[in-house]
Formats: C-alpha cells, structure tokens, sequence
C-alpha cells in the first residue's frame, strides 16, 4: 500500500490569530515584509490557511486575499493566491484558465485530468460544476476534438474506477483487446484505447500493462508510440507514467518546466502547489534518483527572488 507523503504539514503550534496579525503587519504601512508572509503561509496547511483566512476577518474586519493581492506581484503572488485557495478550487481554476480565453492549453489539461486517480476526479467534476456552473466534462468537450476529446470527456464524466479496483481475468482480456486494436492490425482501433485507459483504475492498468508485454512482446509505451500521435498520444502517455508511478511523472514534469531556456513557471507553478501537501517529498525523491541533483537546487538555479524563496519553503529542505 502506498502512503503519499507531501512536504507541507500542519504547523504544531497553530494560532489563526496570531498569524493573522502578523500578516496585517506584513502589509501595514510603507512597504510589504514578505519574510513573514513566506514564513507563515509557506509553513501552514491549507486548512490552517483557511482559518488564517476567517481570523484576518473576524479580527480585523479585512479580506486577507484582497491586501494579499494588492500587495503582490508577479510569480510570487501568483503561488500564494495558489496556496489559499482549498486545493480542489485550485486546481478547478487552472483547468478553467487551460480552456477559456484564445486557444486551449492542451498540456495542463493532460497534466491534471490523466494523472488523477478515480476518486480525485470525482471531487474536481464535482467542484468545477459548482464554481463555474458547468460540467467539467461539457466544457472540456467544447476546447478538445476527436479521439483527444472523447478520453478526456470519458475521464470528466466519472468513469475511472477508484484505486484498487483489479481484476486479474480482466487484465489479461483487456492486455488481448489492445493488442488486436492496435499492434495486431492494420491502423489503430483508439475508442478501445480510450475507454480502457479511462475507466480502469491506475492498480489495474499497471497490470494490464504486464499482461501487454506478454501478449505482444513489446511494451504499452512503445505500442503507444508506433499507434498514436498528437494530443492523443500524450494524454495516453501520461496516464500510462502516472500509473506506474505518479511521483515519477511530476519529478519529469518539474525537470521539464526547468530544462533548456526559460522556465515554464505556469506548470511549475501548478506542480508544487498543488502536490506539496500531498506527495512532493516522494516526487523529490525521485527528482534525485533521475536527475542525480535535488528538486530545490534546481529551483534554486532556475527561479529568483521571492518566488524562489516560497518555492524553496514549500519544498522543503534539500
């Protein structure tokens, strides 16, 4: 069984009114102390945060998010509007922003949707209908097409099973059914790829995927890069990466955003906000194992100013 470990845990001496009086003198007068809004937001669950939220109102009569904004810029305010929100919200808002406004981005809609086990998608549909007014899966259908379109509809939709859901019968009909969709004929049958891929929990496709190689001699991946292509191809990819080991994907998306020019600050972003009270001191530990440096010495060379101090506190030491 495997127990997630994130890297942000709830601070032992917790005071919401404390903390959001220190906040208010971060903020009060000429100037903003963002040592101490690092200090505290950075070191406090999100649930502690939520209180932090309640207690700035009800002992200061202000909306803690409003002064946070006013007072922030750039990147770094960016992750802490990030570490407020509850994280489902969070990540409903960034599944939004892939979608609305010109053009789709496509790679975070497959970062968050094909990474995501049954039942975290079924708390995500649920609170993107609530914030928006919309179902995930109708909205996702607008911003997407063909065979792209339909996994990741079937996914919104609430088909995944929830963890644990194996059969070992199954695994071995379902390795047989992908095998004579694709490697076996002539072109590529991708409805049964799509469906098996979003309804089967991540336990049972990682078994599928044993059975597959004995089935066709090859690997899902390399079946996957001689069938597929685009978009398609990506999101499959993902979710078999995710499957096999869900820390492993992040630590290569975190490589990702820092690898070559730039940095992809909207993914990296997203990544350690959203896993950091989760399993980002398992993703740090494969960031290592792949990369033979750690996670926050990557941040460290890559990232500056305050954005590099809150992500190195969210990260944790090296």
């Amino acid at each position: 069984m495997y127990f997630p470990q994130g890297t942000v845990k709830p601070f032992h001496d917790f005071d919401a009114t404390q903390d959001a009086l220190a906040l208010r003198a971060a903020m009060k007068g000429f100037g903003t102390d963002e040592k101490t809004i690092i200090e505290i937001l950075g070191n406090r669950a999100n649930f502690q945060r939520q209180e932090i939220i309640q207690a700035f109102a009800s002992e200061l009569g202000r909306d803690l998010i409003k002064d946070l904004k006013s007072e922030l810029s750039g990147r770094f305010r960016d992750v802490i509007m990030g570490l407020m929100m509850k994280p489902e919200d969070f990540i409903c808002k960034q599944l939004n922003k892939a979608m609305v406004g010109l053009g789709t981005d496509e790679d975070a809609l497959i970062e968050i949707l094909c990474s995501r086990r049954g039942e975290e998608i079924k708390v995500i549909t649920k609170r993107y209908d609530e914030m928006y007014n919309k179902s995930l899966a109708n909205h996702v259908g607008t911003e997407t097409s063909g065979d792209f379109r339909e996994l990741l509809t079937r996914i919104c939709s609430n088909e995944r099973a929830n963890s644990g859901h194996v059969n070992g019968a199954q695994a071995k009909a379902d390795a047989q059914r992908l095998y004579e969709a694709g490697e076996k004929k002539l072109g590529t049958d991708e409805a049964v790829f799509t469906k098996l891929f979003a309804q089967s929990s991540f336990e049972h496709l990682r078994l599928v995927f044993e059975e597959y190689k004995a089935v066709s001699g090859n690997t899902i991946e390399q079946a996957l890069k001689h069938e597929m292509s685009g978009d398609l191809k990506k999101a499959l990819g993902t979710i078999v990466e995710a499957a096999q080991s869900t820390p492993t994907y992040f630590a290569r998306k975190l490589f990702k955003s820092m690898d070559g020019l730039g940095t992809d600050d909207k993914a990296l972003i997203r990544i350690i906000v959203s896993r950091c009270e989760y399993d980002l001191e398992d993703i740090k530990r494969e960031y290592e194992k792949l990369y033979n440096k750690t996670l926050i010495s990557a941040v460290k060379s890559d990232t500056s100013g305050d954005y590099k101090k809150i992500l190195c506190t969210l990260i944790g030491s090296a």
